[in-house]
């Protein structure tokens, strides 16, 4: 099991995704705002691993606040949720997890007015985030493993496998990973995902270790892999979905689902319902964040591009819900309309 991120009685520990694959080292988190810079600056992405780490952060300062009494915790939480709302627009599953710790924290301040007390029950509400992450991946994998049939290859851009989520199986990479503990053959092609290698970095690593064949393709060679008939399905992961089926996944995406219709390939989006937004009625009013010049210019420390050069780097586009096949959710898959099917999942 790769472990993205766990709760410690030391602080939050996460593995540095930014090192991967040449480097495996995990780091310690030891206060909220180490937390919310991890998540900023991408040592942790991915939507769902980034709500967990959200919710363990605020466990985190919380814990170790100092004040008295519950309003002056209360102070020091609701500071804590807007530092923690400022790292990363996109990614819904960021403020949903936010806002069921502030509710978390409403119903532990009406229940008692022990400052212990209200630290432990956001303590216990970040392992209960992580933990029904992981069953949720663990269900989505099921559903949409039987969407895939055996001997089939299929191409997914970025990374949405464990290491985009709380750990163990995934979203994209876990409906490959349902299909293949249902005694399917299954195999990859992995973006690159530029600017950031998620693809050929990250995918291509947990695959490698998992024993699931691999090959990584540059971007721009996507259209020509499928038009030599080599993918029979794509499925991605997404960072917010609106109530439509609008689907906000890592930049490129929009352009893999396009290449899909032209040559009749079923494209599918997994993700928990977490990450779909009801309150978003289209993919229009979902925010992109806007990220720095110097990934698209460097590697690392080598600069690539000529200095001084405009740089436009959104990190997501939209993809629209009419190329869209499915999105298979940790309750069931959905199928157009979205705005019926999608509504339907949150019903118990």
């Amino acid at each position: 099991m790769i472990k993205t991120v766990e709760w410690t009685d030391e602080g939050v520990r996460m593995i540095d995704q930014r090192l991967l694959p040449t480097e495996e080292k995990y780091l310690m988190l030891r206060s909220c705002e180490e937390v919310a810079d991890a998540i900023k600056q991408m040592v942790v992405r991915g939507a769902p691993a980034i709500g967990v780490s959200a919710a363990m952060g605020l466990a985190l300062g919380t814990k170790q606040a100092v004040g008295t009494t519950v309003a002056d915790l209360e102070d020091d939480f609701s500071y804590f949720c807007d530092l923690m709302s400022r790292t990363r627009p996109t990614a819904v599953n960021l403020f949903w997890a936010i806002e069921r710790m502030r509710d978390r924290f409403r119903r532990a301040k009406a229940e008692t007015d022990d400052t212990d007390a209200v630290k432990l029950a956001l303590v216990d509400e970040a392992r209960k985030i992580f933990e029904e992450d992981i069953a949720s991946n663990r269900a989505l994998g099921r559903f949409g493993g039987e969407l895939l049939a055996d001997n089939s290859t299929v191409l997914t851009h970025c990374n949405a496998g464990a290491l985009a989520t709380a750990g163990d199986y995934g979203t994209a990479l876990g409906v490959i990973r349902g299909a293949r503990d249902a005694g399917k053959r299954i195999a990859v092609i992995a973006d690159e995902t530029r600017p950031f290698l998620q693809g050929a970095r990250l995918t291509a690593w947990e695959l490698d270790k998992d024993e699931i064949p691999v090959t990584i393709i540059t971007d721009n060679m996507a259209g020509h892999v499928m038009k030599q008939g080599k993918v029979d399905a794509v499925v991605v992961g997404a960072d917010r979905i609106a109530a439509n089926g609008d689907t906000a996944n890592k930049i490129g995406t929009y352009m893999v689902a396009v290449l899909a219709r032209e040559h009749g390939i079923p494209f599918y989006v997994a993700a928990p319902i977490s990450t779909i937004d009801l309150s978003i009625p289209t993919g229009e009013s979902i925010p992109i964040e806007e990220r720095d010049a110097r990934e698209v210019t460097h590697i690392r420390e080598q600069r690539l591009a000529p200095e001084g050069v405009a740089v436009h780097n959104p990190a997501f586009d939209v993809t629209p819900n009419a190329l869209i096949a499915a999105i298979i959710t940790d309750k069931g898959v959905a199928r157009p309309p979205y705005t019926t099917s999608l509504q339907s999942m949150f019903k118990e």
